[in-house]
């Protein structure tokens, strides 16, 4: 099969693991996940991270493989998916990277370039900035200046807000810009698919969703994760549904208002996954209605994969 590879986006709850593990099965092959929570070890109910026993059915990538408190980004994905794919593809096996980090998977798609220069001391002014102020106020920030990025973005990704405040300021041009400007080798021939709900339907998938972490144990694993040790300011666990957690643990937000606060913002965050993906056109997308129908997508994609020349 040349070079390709198999890619399965969408927005959260939309059955991306699901449909990754029966190509996995179908094919006999590996699994690359995209996600930039899931690599971390305790992040698991939080994560929707395979189970145990499908982790052991399928081999998979970047799954438990940090601390919490280790560095994790686009870039270092990037480049360790690509070695991973390469093995694969020498034992003949098609990879299958699977994920709703759109980042992490236009770093592998498109690469990331790294001509734009940097500067340590605006860097540290912009974090003293966050200091004192927090992250709404450096994503506001960027919204003025560079909207197209930030709306591709979450105010807690302070890191990625800073990056892009800091590339305009340097140059007067935005990091999408710099992006587009200077594109990078392309070394496979990713073949990306698509799964779109109607948007009640999601919303009604994401509902659930956080009802069945919460009765999983969501809580005791925050609790359990700060036990060991780690700091609520990591980044890990400045991310989606964590912080709302820590919030309750904290005594700033009752239960009701954590798990509220939990579905809006991951509805939101669904949205903004959505408009980050429709926004590439090379993704083919398959609507879907319900989990049932992810066996037939499994073999529509197989079949167009195979139809698709190199």
């Amino acid at each position: 099969m040349g070079k390709k590879v198999i890619v399965i986006v969408g927005p959260t709850c939309s059955g991306k693991t699901k449909l990754s593990l029966i190509l996995a099965e179908k094919l006999k092959s590996e699994i690359i996940s995209a996600d930039s929570r899931q690599v971390y070890k305790y992040l698991t109910i939080g994560t929707a991270k395979p189970n145990s026993d499908e982790l052991r059915m399928i081999k998979h990538h970047f799954i438990d493989e940090l601390k919490p408190d280790e560095e994790f980004n686009a870039d270092i994905f990037s480049k360790r998916a690509k070695e991973i794919i390469s093995l694969l593809i020498e034992k003949k096996l098609i990879p299958i990277v699977v994920g709703g980090s759109g980042l992490y998977i236009k770093a592998l798609v498109d690469g990331i370039t790294q001509t734009v220069v940097s500067d340590k001391s605006l860097r540290d002014e912009l974090i003293e900035l966050r200091k004192k102020y927090g992250n709404d106020y450096l994503y506001t920030e960027l919204k003025k200046i560079d909207p197209k990025s930030a709306e591709k973005m979450l105010p807690q990704n302070w890191k990625r807000v800073i990056r892009a405040l800091e590339v305009f300021k340097l140059t007067g041009k935005p990091i999408w810009q710099h992006h587009f400007e200077n594109p990078v080798q392309k070394e496979f021939d990713f073949c990306q698919y698509g799964l779109k709900w109607e948007r009640n339907k999601l919303y009604s998938n994401i509902e659930s969703r956080v009802d069945e972490m919460v009765k999983s144990g969501f809580i005791e694993e925050v609790e359990m994760i700060l036990d060991k040790g780690y700091s609520k300011e990591i980044n890990s666990l400045n991310t989606l549904g964590y912080k709302e957690i820590i919030g309750l643990l904290d005594n700033k937000l009752t239960f009701d208002e954590a798990v509220n606060r939990i579905k809006i913002n991951t509805r939101r965050f669904a949205k903004r996954q959505m408009t980050w993906f429709n926004a590439d056109k090379r993704i083919k997308w398959f609507e879907i209605d319900s989990y049932e129908e992810l066996n037939n997508i499994a073999e529509n994609i197989i079949k167009d994969f195979y139809e698709r020349k190199n």
